[in-house]
């Protein structure tokens, strides 16, 4: 049969009807091909007369040759030139067109030689089909090549093996794994391609188990010596975590390939084997392997992670002289080394030697590299001129920048992500919803999470974190409700972020319980991320045992996790336990930071160390190089004004490097109202209304150090200057969670349900406390009124009111929690000891200052409160 073609080289409308009786055919492809010139027909008579005597026998010969050397573009000119001399095309003919057209990406073509194979009789040709059903999965109409599939009247092992490497370049993983079987059940037997095609299926998903009977069935077939599946085999289980068993394989294999080599390096790489991969790298050099483009690659970042320069620096040269340093990922990979080892300089010269053929991979690794370094002016500098190249950020890019705060403005940036169409990218939103977290905007993040499509468990974990660095409680417990509803599987960050928010004052006490309750039922209870988060919220909700069982269970332990367990001890005033789990660090030679000692001092402060203090804090100074911080000095400060030592605490606010804050001030004038030194509560009072003037504290602890030294005209005045600057005293409130429920106490409330049995139950343990021996100690009531009526306003204080309460509405026995925003007053710290021991309860009351563990008539603050 013969073909009379004609073209016009791309202008021509596409035709799609059926071949007319002439056979005519026009080829034109719906976009130019990607690795050659446009189909010319002048160029195919030269292939064609290249060929001595050209027939269909050496012109098959010639298309094959050139399909093999993936020079699909010269196959399709001498295609064309064949047609028009007048040869009849036969099967290896289409079946060597198919694949190039397939290669070229190009369905138009690829579509119109369908036509031609059905008209010239050869759809019946097992490997014309075959050719068909790859040309069309290459395309991405995997819809049409299963339907060339499933018309075919006979197929092989190649045909089924074609279909499902198709479906697996398609997303399809699912559909290939389904015909995997179904090939099993119609007897066809797998080949070592389709071994390793659907092994790559399964490592992609992570279906190890269904791998390892894959690979049992290798060994039945005797396939387990083939190069291309023991690739796969270690491709699978390097992506699943089990580099013993990848390793293996890589041992076992007769021969090894560069893929081979690539394949175990990367694994180790990906897998945390660092030094594994380079002895492995010194071995495929010895073996005499060739080192490819991806073997420097791989090395290179290696290298970058261990920041290992010298090395990089070797490579760097030996790059140059294997002929590799023009490939832009090699540099762009040296680039990225030069920035992990803090060599910006070096890095800088790379990319600027890359000019014109810089893409969004090396713009976007500069600026991270520069990000890394602490060079976020110069980042933003570079993500600005990136557009005035033309060069188009994509989500790596957005995701970085976002992070250079506070140069850069979220709300500018965003404007740019909305634009370019990235406002739904995972990796963008959540990028973007953590700089709104930063900057306080939870709204706004929010509103970003709910625009993502489709929501990972990064983005999940990321709202849930700014929800808890936000302190909001109940938005933090509903996005994790909602994860699960959705059937998202949260992970160790995930149970983190909402274990840090119920760390909040304002969470249920039974909140933080349930998540530990359920990061052990998901398995990452012992991850350190949960284990120090669960540290350090058992601690801030007042259950410094259960701290402790966590602490000791922690298989391994970072700062946070000695810094919680430090602090908590601390605030709960068991000073020796927080000094000897210091001592603990101290032994084992750990890093410390300023937090260490702020928890250091802390726990020396609320039970009087002063010399201790004093020397822990020469011993960060000196021994840990460590500069001492505003709330350093402000502990120093409290340590020695606890003590009365009020002048040598003024001393080191005077030899303070720079002007002591708002917090010194308070901490000063709050010493001053206990030790009633009046002139110097005058100046602190000064300094602090100087900073916060509407800052009640100042004014109401000034007031209170003239009340209690009688001074009622002088307290007028401060009163008198509140009510003029509109400053109002704040309210003192006390919590108790009683079933799930939080309740909240006002002092002399009325507002509970239960008043009247709250305040019989007050009245009867007035009458069992005197019978104790209590005495009130109306100096805590700073008004001038009589005596029996300061007796009466000490016995409605909100803590009592909550207690009260607690006893009333708790079992005999049960510890009673509470929180105050205000410091408990010296009458009602001993009510409540006395308390502690006639109804044989522990009772703990969290005040503004510290945690209180009353019992048996006892505090663990040991009265130093």
């Amino acid at each position: 049969m013969i073909l009379r073609l004609s073209m016009r080289r791309f202008h021509l409308p596409l035709h799609n009807q059926p071949l007319s009786q002439s056979h005519a055919i026009a080829f034109i492809p719906k976009t130019p091909p990607r690795d050659s010139e446009p189909i010319n027909i002048s160029y195919a008579h030269p292939l064609l007369d290249a060929i001595p005597q050209p027939d269909l026998s050496s012109c098959n010969h010639f298309l094959f040759e050139y399909s093999r050397n993936n020079q699909n573009q010269e196959a399709l000119n001498l295609f064309l030139g064949l047609c028009q001399s007048g040869l009849s095309a036969d099967g290896s003919t289409l079946s060597c067109v198919l694949k190039a057209c397939g290669c070229l990406f190009d369905h138009a073509i690829g579509k119109q030689v369908h036509s031609l194979c059905i008209k010239s009789g050869f759809l019946d040709d097992v490997s014309v089909g075959t050719s068909l059903v790859d040309m069309y999965m290459k395309t991405e109409n995997a819809k049409d090549g299963k339907r060339v599939f499933d018309e075919m009247p006979e197929r092989n092992v190649v045909s089924w093996t074609s279909l499902l490497s198709g479906y697996i370049r398609n997303g399809l993983n699912d559909c290939a794994l389904g015909l995997f079987s179904q090939m099993q059940v119609e007897g066809i037997k797998p080949n070592p391609f389709t071994f390793a095609t659907v092994l790559g299926a399964l490592a992609a998903d992570g279906m190890i188990e269904k791998g390892i009977q894959v690979h049992t069935m290798v060994i039945k077939n005797g396939f387990e010596s083939t190069t291309s599946v023991g690739n796969s085999l270690i491709n699978m289980y390097s992506k699943s975590g089990l580099v013993r068993d990848a390793k293996a394989v890589f041992g076992s294999m007769e021969k090894k390939d560069t893929v081979s080599w690539n394949g175990m390096m990367a694994g180790f790489v990906t897998n945390g084997f660092d030094f594994e991969a380079l002895k492995l790298f010194y071995h495929m050099r010895l073996a005499g392997t060739n080192l490819t483009q991806m073997t420097f690659a791989t090395v290179i970042k290696l290298c970058a992670t261990l920041k290992e320069l010298g090395f990089v620096r070797q490579l760097h040269c030996w790059v140059l002289k294997s002929g590799f340093g023009s490939h832009l990922n090699i540099r762009t990979a040296l680039m990225v080394a030069c920035s992990k080892c803090s060599e910006m300089d070096d890095a800088f010269k790379l990319f600027s030697t890359m000019h014109g053929v810089r893409n969004v991979v090396s713009w976007t690794a500069m600026i991270s590299g520069y990000l890394q370094n602490g060079k976020t002016e110069q980042a933003v500098k570079l993500f600005c001129q990136m557009s005035t190249e033309d060069v188009r950020p994509n989500h790596f890019t957005y995701s970085t920048i976002l992070t250079a705060h506070p140069v850069i403005s979220p709300f500018q940036v965003h404007a740019q992500v909305v634009k370019t169409n990235y406002e739904k990218s995972p990796s963008v939103g959540t990028a973007l919803l953590d700089a709104y977290v930063k900057i306080g905007c939870a709204n706004e993040a929010a509103k970003i999470f709910e625009q993502i499509d489709e929501k990972d468990i990064v983005a999940w974990s990321a709202m849930l974190a700014g929800y808890a660095q936000t302190g909001d409680i109940e938005g933090a417990v509903s996005v994790f409700l909602q994860l699960a509803k959705d059937g998202v599987k949260p992970n160790e960050f995930t149970f983190s972020s909402v274990i840090n928010a119920c760390a909040g004052p304002t969470a249920a006490v039974e909140q933080g319980k349930q998540f530990h309750a359920c990061s052990i039922k998901s398995g990452f209870d012992n991850a350190l991320c949960v284990s120090s988060a669960l540290v350090t919220m058992y601690a801030k909700r007042g259950n410094i045992d259960s701290a402790n069982e966590v602490f000791k269970t922690q298989g391994e332990r970072d700062l946070v996790s000695w810094n919680s367990m430090i602090s908590g001890y601390a605030q709960h005033g068991y000073a020796r336990k927080a000094l000897k789990v210091f001592e603990d660090m101290q032994r084992q030679n750990l890093e410390m930071d300023g937090i260490t000692f702020i928890g250091v001092i802390s726990a020396c402060t609320h039970v009087g160390l002063v010399d201790e203090g004093q020397r822990y804090f020469n011993i960060m100074i000196r021994n840990h190089c460590i500069d001492p911080t505003m709330e350093h000095y402000s502990c120093m400060v409290d340590l020695y004004s606890r003590a009365g030592m009020l002048k040598k605490a003024m001393d080191l606010i005077n030899a303070m490097p720079f002007a002591a804050g708002a917090t010194i001030w308070r901490t000063l004038l709050a010493a001053c109202r206990v030790h009633l030194d009046i002139e110097l509560g005058k100046l602190a009072a000064e300094k602090l209304i100087s900073l916060q003037p509407q800052d009640s504290a100042a004014y109401v602890l000034l007031s209170n150090i003239y009340a209690a030294a009688g001074n009622w005209q002088e307290r007028a005045k401060v009163r008198k200057l509140m009510d003029e600057r509109k400053v109002k005293k704040e309210a003192g409130y006390s919590w108790i969670e009683v079933k799930n429920k939080t309740y909240t106490f006002l002092a002399s409330d009325l507002s509970h349900p239960w008043s009247d049995r709250i305040y019989s139950k007050l009245e009867e343990l007035s009458i069992r406390l005197k019978d104790a021996g209590y005495c009130p100690d109306t100096n805590y009531v700073l008004h001038d009124i009589e005596e029996e009526h300061k007796e009466v306003i000490l016995s409605q204080h909100s803590e009592r009111l909550a207690i009260a309460f607690g006893l009333i509405a708790t079992p005999p026995g049960t510890p009673i929690q509470i929180l105050k925003n205000l410091r408990v007053c010296g009458d009602c710290h001993t009510v409540i000891k006395l308390i502690s021991m006639i109804e044989g309860r522990e009772i703990i009351v969290r005040d503004s200052n510290r945690f209180h563990h009353f019992k048996g008539g006892l505090c663990s603050c040991g009265d130093y409160w």
